[in-house]
């Protein structure tokens, strides 16, 4: 990246318009949950929102766990679940987190927080009829780190909170644009990033923390299957991060796809390239059998 540009890492609308067409109610959950409590630390709750699938009342359903983006200091989950109408449309239940954010909390907080509500999914999926088999973690740039992480880190880690431990295992990641190694330069000189280094803090062991909160020191062979998409014009998180992931991922076997939207900014992607995106990743869902097979073939509708 260069000088602070990941200063300006935020959440986007990119999943509102992924489709180029939808009416207004197409493809609505059957029941919302707003506000749901999924952790307490600090003195402080966190919540989340659920838009359940009106298949899940028949049959578990596969389900996404979504990450805002922000730069981990600034963003709130969505409002509503119209941004998610791809998911729904394929047959999936949507989770939307909120997480302790740079002010409120330094790394690892927001990490710990994504796992917690990995686990949260896996306490309550009987009551809200998710698949456990198939839970899909996703997000937006730090949003899509905090995925990453969420995926990667393995159930006997130091990381997690105490009353998080044994957080269900992600079946697939989704990773929009995100930073994969945190150990990253501004420039030339060496210099951290304002916005790692505003997350991590300033502690001497700033650089381990570096290096513990990235997500490529997390990967090995039995690594869930991921989707990066990135635009290869980013001036935000550069698409080399997200070749290198690739790269690595192709190294270890692990089942991967790279779609890199040409000329695409951070998220800023053309129509065309938004609804191709789209359609690829619902794709590498399909392709690792995490959607149902009636949903799968019509996903050129999306």
């Amino acid at each position: 990246m260069r000088g602070s540009a990941l200063c300006l890492i935020a959440a986007t609308a990119l999943l509102a318009t992924a489709s180029p067409a939808a009416a207004s109610d197409e493809g609505a959950p059957a029941r919302v949950a707003k506000d749901i409590p999924y952790l307490t630390t600090g003195g402080k709750a966190l919540h989340l929102d659920v838009y359940t699938h009106a298949d899940a009342a028949k049959v578990p359903a596969p389900v996404l766990i979504h990450f805002h983006g922000g730069g981990w200091a600034r963003g709130a989950r969505p409002e509503s679940w119209t941004g998610f109408r791809p998911y729904l449309a394929a047959g999936m239940s949507v989770v939307t987190v909120q997480y302790r954010l740079a002010g409120e909390a330094s790394a690892p907080a927001a990490v710990q927080d994504a796992r917690c509500a990995l686990h949260w999914v896996g306490a309550n999926a009987a009551e809200y009829g998710f698949d456990t088999s198939r839970i899909i973690v996703s997000g937006t740039s730090a949003g899509a780190h905090l995925a990453l992480m969420a995926g990667l880190l393995p159930t006997d880690n130091d990381i997690d909170l105490d009353q998080c431990r044994g957080a269900i295992k992600a079946a697939a990641i989704l990773d929009f644009f995100g930073p994969t190694d945190l150990t990253m330069r501004a420039g030339d000189n060496d210099k951290r990033h304002p916005t790692i280094a505003n997350w991590i803090g300033a502690a001497s062991d700033a650089r381990a923390m570096e290096r513990k909160m990235s997500p490529v020191s997390w990967l090995t062979p039995t690594s869930p299957p991921i989707f990066i998409a990135h635009g290869d014009a980013d001036p935000v998180v550069p698409v080399t991060q997200s070749i290198d992931l690739k790269q690595r991922l192709d190294t270890l076997s692990v089942p991967s796809d790279l779609f890199i939207a040409a000329g695409g900014g951070h998220g800023k992607f053309a129509p065309e390239q938004r609804f191709a995106m789209m359609k690829r990743a619902i794709g590498f869902l399909c392709s690792r059998k995490l959607l149902s097979s009636s949903t799968c073939p019509t996903s050129e509708g999306i």
